[in-house]
């Protein structure tokens, strides 16, 4: 080779690398076409400056290959508007199709799309060297040039695959993660990519969709992954996709799904952070991240996230990087880009559920947000970000020299030299203490907020002895960690769960029926499907854990809802309305804007069950006492029985009559509506009554007895105003009149009216002289008929039950005209006309609210009706247990002190009304 020119070993000697600087420039002079001009001259009149462009070559030998190879290259660059600004998206892919107007993109292996990319790969490279383009600009442009190389390479085996193929009645989507999701590549990232598509089928035969779309994944990875003279696209790397490389390229959005709800781990939350869409479907990319927005930011994440998240960091440190390049290596290094990354990222998983500001792809985006919502201090916000823009201008300047994936700075000699005078230091002493101190204050940061808080200690091991059956009790915990049959949980699951267990195995201790209560979680967890999202949840939030057991453990029924609707648990525990009553109007209001129509009443069947659940849960968790629950139920009944009378009945003349428990406010748990109704709408009353008890798969509302009509279940089931007047006044019999102290109205325009056909004829009866000694009758015939077995269990309708309590309080209202249909309000009554006496009062409101407290537990066990105590002494155990008793003789005296309390008030106050005791 002959000697070189003598202006090109000058400019070689004033460059930062003379030899690669004079075998580059030497090489453009023999090139060079003359109709150029002088080389010379070209460089010295260079639009962004000599200086630059001689730094390029000094530092980057790929970059000097290039212009050396291809003069053509440095005549493009001399247009002030290709090195003077910056390229959007729009700009560049129009530059492509400039740049490949006279052959295909995909000729020869795709030669020209190759080629375009290695010269913007340099023109990016170069105004990053000459410090006109700021880092956001250089990693943006890189990833841009990524996703159009990727869009080209799609488009083309999309269509070759359609024309040969066939095409899938499916949409397809590739999402970029990690720095290209950020929109932050380097000069040698990997693309981190996973293909989907929306849904399975056919496109032939013997073709599906997963074949079909596997095969287009395939054909880009090979294009990506060839070799060619023309220079490398970039490299794909697919395994961040679900299984890694033992997983299918791509996969459905119901697969992705299923894939991360029930085996996701820490590290794929980390990356779905990043990912965006770049190619293919943009509705498919945006369905497949709303719908993975609870992996990605839980709504109640573990602390374990920060231990794991650091683990993953011990890991990298041992295994990839290696002792001897810690504080060398600026990515993955002790203070290196992935600490920044990871202390944003953590941050992002722990709060980005409930700061929506927070869920943003790009590293420096996200910074100043943390800052600004003050979950990192604002002075070391602003020192994660000095040394994140040192660190990545230290990485572009390792790799733009060959377009290498290299991290780690030379250990000494020329290279190091090189690198610390291209980066501006004046030694190389000063550019390692430099990069010394950045890095020591990224790891005391990353320290402080991930490796360092206090870790939480796994309680001790909880014995099973407090399970009757304590094989099955290991079986099924074992089941909760391990899987059941050939389903595969997650090791982060199972680490999660090993958190879990002790806390479940705690609140399981503490249950009436812990065996029955385990297998009831067991079935809930399986429903749920998310395994790691819901166990991070009970970890996090012990309060849940906890009503949710105590749910399990107090009612079949609810539990059998739970299971079948497992999203309820959130969604009412989430409502802000556990701590308060919600009232008839406030339930009124959720239901008019439901949705709901006659031909759709579901809305308000789910709105009901979510409801019956969250009076449970105030039951169990004791926020609201036993009136309170009562009158809860009684409202959610009202409320129904409102809103669908204003779908069914309209404008019709049918009023509605509460009666019994529901006429005073004091239904529980399964109780029917005991209602009459006032019209002549038939026909509206038949369909009211249907669609108040109907089942769908949302469940029932709450049936509707209308026996206390006029003759009972004989009469017409709807009855005019005056036909209630007549019959009333002349063929009632005395218990249908003493019903009517608990008549209130409902809904309907004939409510106030009743209220005072129902008073005239209810008072003119409580002046009859047998009053008290019809209703004793009474009294007795029920206890005769009704009651079943021993009389000790009979709560009800036994001697000193719930029904005596409540025939004498009628009985009393009835003699003294003291209209109330509440007991407690119209026993507070009678205590004030001074007709019981104050100690009497309140010795029988402790003595009903007792039986009406058993009556409860029992009722919401199964939600329907119970007069009885069990009769087997276990589970009278149990009952004694649910119901807040000492223990099981204590309850046993209080349950008989209740009764006799009863029963001797109720002789004591009819004797003086011609009753004798049949006690």
């Amino acid at each position: 080779m002959s000697e070189a020119p003598e202006w090109v070993r000058a400019k070689a000697a004033a460059s930062l690398h003379p030899a690669q600087v004079e075998r580059t420039l030497a090489s453009l002079a023999d090139r060079w076409p003359a109709e150029q001009g002088e080389l010379p001259a070209v460089l010295e009149q260079f639009p962004i400056g000599e200086k630059a462009l001689l730094h390029l070559i000094s530092v980057s030998s790929i970059c000097a290959t290039r212009l050396a190879n291809d003069p053509q290259i440095l005549v493009w660059l001399q247009h002030p508007d290709v090195c003077g600004s910056g390229r959007g998206p729009g700009r560049m892919a129009a530059d492509l199709r400039r740049a490949t107007v006279t052959e295909p993109v995909s000729l020869d292996n795709f030669r020209p799309l190759r080629l375009w990319k290695g010269r913007e790969m340099l023109r990016i490279a170069l105004r990053e060297i000459a410090e006109l383009a700021p880092l956001e600009e250089t990693t943006a442009e890189l990833s841009q040039l990524a996703e159009i190389c990727v869009e080209q390479v799609l488009e083309h085996w999309d269509a070759d695959l359609r024309r040969r193929l066939g095409s899938p009645k499916a949409e397809f989507a590739g999402l970029g993660l990690g720095k290209l999701g950020g929109r932050e590549l380097n000069h040698s990232s990997d693309i981190d990519l996973i293909f989907l598509y929306d849904e399975e089928g056919q496109v032939s035969g013997n073709l599906s969709h997963h074949q079909w779309f596997n095969r287009l994944a395939t054909k880009v990875l090979e294009t990506f992954s060839a070799s060619h003279p023309a220079g490398p696209l970039f490299r794909i790397d697919l395994r961040l996709r679900p299984e890694g490389t033992s997983g299918p390229m791509t996969r459905s959005l119901e697969s992705m799904e299923n894939y991360y709800a029930g085996f996701g781990e820490t590290w794929e939350r980390l990356a779905l952070i990043k990912a965006r869409g770049i190619c293919g479907s943009e509705e498919l990319a945006y369905d497949f991240l709303r719908q993975h927005q609870p992996f990605i930011y839980p709504k109640s994440p573990s602390p374990e996230l920060l231990d794991e998240i650091a683990a993953i960091k011990r890991r990298i440190e041992r295994d990839i990087v290696g002792h001897e390049n810690l504080e060398r290596n600026v990515k993955l290094g002790a203070g290196g880009i992935r600490e920044i990354e990871f202390v944003v990222q953590a941050l992002q998983l722990l709060h980005g559920a409930r700061q929506p500001f927070l869920q943003e792809t790009s590293t420096m985006k996200a910074l100043p947000a943390l800052a600004e919502l003050d979950l990192l201090p604002r002075e070391e916000a602003i020192d994660l970000e000095k040394a994140y823009r040192f660190l990545r201008r230290v990485e572009h300047r390792l790799q733009i020299e060959g377009e290498q994936q290299t991290h780690t700075i030379p250990g000494e000699g020329e290279q190091l030299t090189l690198l610390a005078r291209s980066l501006g230091f004046a030694s190389d002493l000063e550019f390692l203490e430099t990069l010394h101190d950045e890095m020591q204050r990224v790891r005391a940061i990353f320290e402080r907020v991930i490796s360092e808080r206090p870790q939480d200690k796994e309680a001790g091991a909880v014995s099973l002895a407090f399970f009757r059956d304590q094989q099955s009790a290991t079986k099924a915990l074992a089941e909760l960690a391990q899987g059941r049959g050939s389903f595969h949980v997650a090791p982060r699951t199972r680490q999660i769960f090993r958190k879990l267990k002790p806390m479940l195995l705690s609140r399981l201790e503490e249950t009436v029926d812990p065996d029955v209560t385990l297998t009831q979680f067991v079935r809930f967890v399986e429903a749920y499907g998310m395994r790691s999202l819901l166990f991070e949840l009970l970890v996090a939030n012990p309060r849940l854990l906890e009503l949710l057991v105590k749910t399990l453990d107090a009612s079949r029924q609810v539990s059998a809802l739970l299971i079948r609707r497992p999203q309820l648990l959130e969604d009412v525990t989430r409502s802000g309305t556990l701590d308060g009553d919600v009232s008839v109007r406030e339930h009124l209001a959720v239901q008019h804007a439901s949705g709901a129509t006659l031909g759709n009443l579901n809305p308000v069947r789910a709105y009901h069950q979510a409801q019956r659940l969250r009076i449970l849960i105030r039951d169990v968790l004791q926020i609201a006492d036993l009136q309170a629950l009562q009158a809860e139920h009684s409202a959610l009944a009202e409320a129904a029985l409102s809103f669908v009378h204003s779908v069914v009945v309209g404008e019709d003349d049918l009023t509605v009559i509460a009666l019994g428990k529901f006429g005073g406010s004091d239904l529980s748990y399964g109780g029917d509506l005991d209602i009459v109704f006032v019209g002549e709408n038939v026909r509206a009353a038949q369909d009211l009554a249907v669609e108040m008890s109907r089942s769908t798969p949302e469940g029932a509302i709450a049936p509707l007895d209308a026996r206390l009509r006029p003759d009972g279940e004989k009469g017409p089931l709807t009855c005019s105003l005056e036909t209630f007047a007549a019959y009333y006044e002349t063929r009632a019999q005395l218990w249908e009149l003493q019903a009517l102290t608990r008549a209130r109205p409902i809904c309907g325009p004939r409510g106030a009216a009743f209220v005072e056909v129902a008073q005239r004829a209810w008072r003119l009866a409580g002046q009859r002289a047998d009053l008290f000694a019809q209703i004793d009758a009474m009294r007795e015939r029920i206890r005769r008929d009704r009651g079943t077995g021993a009389e000790i269990l009979d709560f009800k309708t036994g001697l000193g039950g719930i029904v005596e309590a409540e025939f004498l309080l009628q009985a009393l209202q009835m003699r003294a005209g003291a209209w109330n249909p509440q007991f407690s309000a119209a026993l507070d009554d009678l205590r004030e006309r001074a007709i019981v006496s104050a100690e009497d009062a309140a010795a029988l409101q402790q003595a009903y609210e007792f039986l009406r407290l058993v009556e409860s537990v029992l009722r919401r066990m199964e939600y329907k009706s119970v007069s009885h105590l069990p009769p087997d002494e276990d589970q009278q155990r149990k009952l004694a247990l649910r119901v807040g008793a000492d223990d099981f003789a204590s309850f046993g005296d209080q349950y008989r002190g209740a009764r006799e309390v009863i029963h001797a008030i109720y002789l004591r106050y009819l004797q003086g009304g011609e009753l004798t005791s049949r006690a």
